[in-house]
Formats: structure tokens, sequence, C-alpha cells
């Protein structure tokens, strides 16, 4: 065991007298050690359960042969930082998140982990972490939240958004607006739709480190407790057959998150997300690779932010297992192992899915729409490429005059104000994830431009990224960023911009080469974002901070 280095023999006396004083025994710290891991806060809702469903994880550790110790890690909450100064720790904080995994881990020589997860970042921090350190371990997503109802129709989060521009135009009075921010979020659980939680829960299954159906489960479902042991009970038996994240972690692996992510148009976060991931599991993986895959993949799931379904109604419908099942019936996923089988086929087959009460999953003949949910582009604007947006609209091709913001404040406020028309292209810049540091997302803008009627007239595009919750046509992740010398720097008000997913491109038709670059003055200069923005690679190679 791994453990044995701090247990084990007469110069590890002093290490059992402080374990004693935990209640462990000869008997306990005869067994491997087991981590549970969570980011359990109080904060808000997405991470609100942890706690208390890790203590069932404990429970299925515990009856299956291992002793096992509680740990606790940071989370930031999106919904609630999002268009604030606050933001900024978002992204960042994946990092500590993993960093902070494999210091209390590997720091006390534990043997198997269970990482428990629900907000955005939690979740690649997880599989990020369980890559890096590679002992046996399995991955649990705490689950959705249900969705509001507000005048008997569901709403979510990204409801309230998109009201504050609703409001902001004098499209609903002040009244309204309070009614559907008290109506949104009726309890525990991370945010409905397919946004960047429920993307990456299911990105979790499609790469092995969770088993089949357990991240489908909301929150509050009645279940779920019972799946938090089975968790448990499944990372001993990883243990028993020497089963570590690496070996589920493959080329093909990689390939199916893509296509899922693809098949649900969801959070182009995962972008980022997956690029990270495969860096930690020694993987070869580039920007490049996302385009062919979701070119070649239907969206088949109706889900929000473009759709009509939240996860509660993927879910009820057979959750990632039927959306899997549809795209393997049609070849277009790849068998690998994962931490309940020596086959995803097989793990798959061994599945029976009822009638969906809603069609929220369609076949692969009659898809939501012809193509994956994103498009990966270049041009003389994203040299190394950059992420456009698909889901909930259909244009393809847009061209405008740009209107430049130096940050996503002043977009905000000039949006808020009326001084965004129809045809203009929004650029946001410096806020990647060096210049703002930490790449924020720009829900509050995109949300608040389709709120104020303009989701289908405008175009923005930024070095920032979005929530999963953005839809509309919007280009993120744009690289190199402005901060570091990018294209985007040069950029100037009434240049014409045109993006064409047809042709992969992002252009400006201004010469910019001879044009200056500004000079940029960090924004912080102390503390841990400014060690992030020493740190941070580029968004192409997914924003991680080692070499």
């Amino acid at each position: 065991m791994r453990s044995d280095t701090i247990k084990k023999g007469p110069d590890r006396a002093p290490a059992r007298a402080m374990l004693r004083a935990t209640g462990r025994d000869d008997a306990a710290m005869a067994k491997p050690f087991v981590a549970i891991v969570h980011p359990w806060s109080d904060v808000s809702p997405c991470n609100f359960t942890l706690r208390a469903l890790a203590q069932h994880v404990r429970r299925g550790v515990e009856a299956n042969g291992g002793t096992a110790f509680e740990f606790n890690t940071i989370a930031v909450t999106d919904g609630i930082s999002m268009g604030t100064p606050g933001m900024r720790a978002s992204l960042v904080s994946r990092e500590w998140i993993t960093d902070s995994i494999e210091l209390a881990v590997n720091g006390h020589h534990l043997d198997a982990m269970v990482v428990l997860c629900g907000c955005d970042k939690t979740i690649p921090a997880a599989a990020m972490a369980a890559a890096r350190l590679n002992i046996p371990t399995v991955v649990l997503y705490g689950g959705s939240i249900d969705h509001g109802l507000h005048h008997g129709k569901p709403i979510t989060i990204q409801d309230v958004f998109e009201a504050v521009g609703a409001h902001a135009a004098g499209k609903i009075d002040a009244q309204e607006l309070d009614a559907v921010e008290k109506d949104a979020c009726p309890g525990a659980g991370a945010c409905g739709g397919q946004f960047t939680a429920n993307t990456m829960a299911m990105i979790m299954t499609a790469l092995g480190l969770s088993p089949l159906e357990v991240n489908d489960l909301p929150a509050l479902h009645q279940d779920k407790n019972r799946a938090a042991f089975d968790c448990g009970e499944l990372v001993m038996k990883c243990y028993r057959n020497d089963f570590t994240p690496r070996q589920a972690l493959t080329p093909a692996a990689f390939r199916n998150a893509m296509r899922l992510l693809a098949a649900t148009a969801g959070s182009t976060n995962a972008v980022l997300h997956l690029l990270a991931i495969a860096h930690e599991a020694g993987v070869a993986l580039a920007l490049d690779d996302f385009d062919p895959i979701s070119a070649s993949t239907p969206v088949i799931a109706d889900l929000k932010p473009g759709g009509r379904y939240t996860a509660i109604e993927l879910s009820a419908a057979g959750g990632t297992t039927r959306v899997a099942k549809v795209l393997k019936e049609g070849g277009l996923l790849e068998d690998h192992p994962t931490v309940e089988s020596d086959s995803l086929f097989a793990a798959l087959d061994a599945t029976t899915l009822g009638p969906q009460p809603e069609p929220v999953v369609r076949s692969l003949a009659d898809p939501v729409k012809p193509r994956g949910g994103f498009a990966i582009l270049g041009g003389n604007l994203s040299p190394e490429g950059c992420v456009v947006k698909l889901a909930g609209h259909g244009r393809s091709r847009h061209e405008g005059p740009a209107r430049v913001f130096n940050g996503e404040l002043a977009a905000f406020e000039a949006l808020q104000a009326g001084r965004i028309q129809a045809g203009d292209v929004i650029v946001i810049r410096y806020e990647g994830p060096a210049g703002a540091p930490g790449m924020p997302e720009m829900l509050g803008v995109t949300a608040a431009l389709i709120g104020r009627g303009l989701g289908g007239d405008v175009a923005l595009i930024t070095d920032g990224r979005f929530s999963g919750a953005t839809h509309g046509l919007m280009v993120g992740h744009i690289a190199p960023e402005a901060a570091r010398g990018g294209p985007l720097a040069k950029l100037a008000d009434g240049d014409t911009v045109i993006i064409d997913v047809e042709t992969r491109r992002i252009d400006t038709t201004a010469d910019l080469d001879s044009r200056p670059l500004p000079p940029f003055a960090a924004r912080s200069t102390s503390g841990v974002l400014a060690k992030y923005a020493r740190l941070v690679a580029s968004a192409s190679r997914g924003a991680i901070t080692q070499a």
C-alpha cells in the first residue's frame, strides 16, 4: 500500500499516534487509506449537498474494506461571481483545486480516492487530479438543481440573467424581475441546463471516470445517496483490481467525450477543460482535434440553453446512457475501459432504458441540428484558434463593424445604455487567461443581449470565455490573447470583422500589421491572480499552468 509509508514500521509510531487520536485503531490502519474529497460550501446550491453525500461514500468505502479520510477543497461559484471581479477567480480555482487534491492525497500517501464535485471548475479539477495522481479514483457529480417554475413554465438561472437584459430594455418591470429571481432556483444542485456543470458531468462518464447513470441523478433525487455508497464500493473494486485513471483516459475516451459534447451542444468551456485533462493524462490533444468531431456529430439532445429541456428531463429520459447508446449505435463512439467495466460498450449494452417521458434525445436520422454545437475557427484575428458557439441560432456568418471594449464591464454598460446596434460585432478584450487575469465568463453581457432582443442581430468576440448558459453567435477563447500581443489588441472601433463558420475563419479587413501594439499594464500585481498570470498558458492549450 502507498499508505504504508506513513503507517508501517517502528519509525512511524508518531504518525500512528496521531491517527489514533482521530479514532483509527489497528484494524483501520491495516486497511487501504481512501480519500474522500469534496468542495462543500453553503455559499451556493451547487456544492451544498456534497458534505452529506460524502458520508454515504464513506459508508461504501468502509463496508468494502477501506478506511476513509475526508478532505475539503475550495470552490468558486460562477453564478454568483458572474459579472464581477470575483469571476476572475473561477478558472484559476480549477488549478488550485487540482493542486490541493494532489497535495492532500500525496502528502498523506493515500491509496485511492473518490472526488465529489458540483460547480463548474470542481469537475474538471477532479479529472485533472485523477489523471495527475493516477491512483484508483472514482468521480461523483453532486447532481443538477431542479428547474424552477414561473407562471407555470420551467425556468433556470439562464432566464434570470436574460431577465436582467429585458428589464434594462423596459420589456419587464422590476416586480417581474424580482419574481423571476425568486422562482428560478428551488433548491440544491448545480445549474440545470446543459451548461458547464452538466456538460462536464457527462464528460466524466464519457471519459470513464464515473460509472453510468450516477452523474445523471439530480442532486435531490431519492437514489443519490445509494449512488454515493456504490461509488465508495466501486473505488475499492478499482483498488483491488489496480485500475487507475490513465487506463480509462485513452485517446478513444477523449474522442468520445468530444462526441458527447458536440451531440448535446454543451458548454464551450469543455474545450478548455478537455485540453487540460488530456495534458495531465499525457494524451496528445490539440484544439484542431475538436472541429472534425463536432462537424460530423449531429446535435441529438434538445437541451437548454439553445433547446427546450433541462438536465431533469434528460435524467428521466435516460441521461448520458441514452445519448451514448444513440451515438454507439450510429458508429460514433469507440470502446475503452471505465471504472465500472473493461468495456464501455459492454456497460452500455447491460443497461435497459424505457421510453422517454419527453422527446429530449432524438435519433441520428432526426437530429435537432445536423452538426455539433461548436466549431474551431482560425483567421487573422485568432492565429492560434478560437471556439464559436453554435447553439440556439442558425447563423453561420456575420460581418459588421467592431465595437471594441477593454473589459466586460465597459461592454455591459454600453449594452445596458442602448449603445449597441443591430449588426455590430462586440469585441471584449484583455479578458484572457493572463490579461483579466483568469479568463472570466461573459454571461452577464451575452444574456443581456438575448434579453434585449439583440441575440439574433449582433455577434460577440472575446479572448475571455462564455458560460455554458450562453447562446447566440459568440466567439471566445481567441488566442493569442490581447494581453500577450494577440491581434485583438490592435482592433479599433469601426474595423470590419467577418465571422464565417463555413470557412472556419474569423478575420478583419483592417491592416493590423501597420498598427503599433498598445501597451498593456498588468491588472493584478500581487496575490494569487498575479501568480496565475505569470504561469498560465494560452487558451489554445487549455489555460494550463504547467509547461
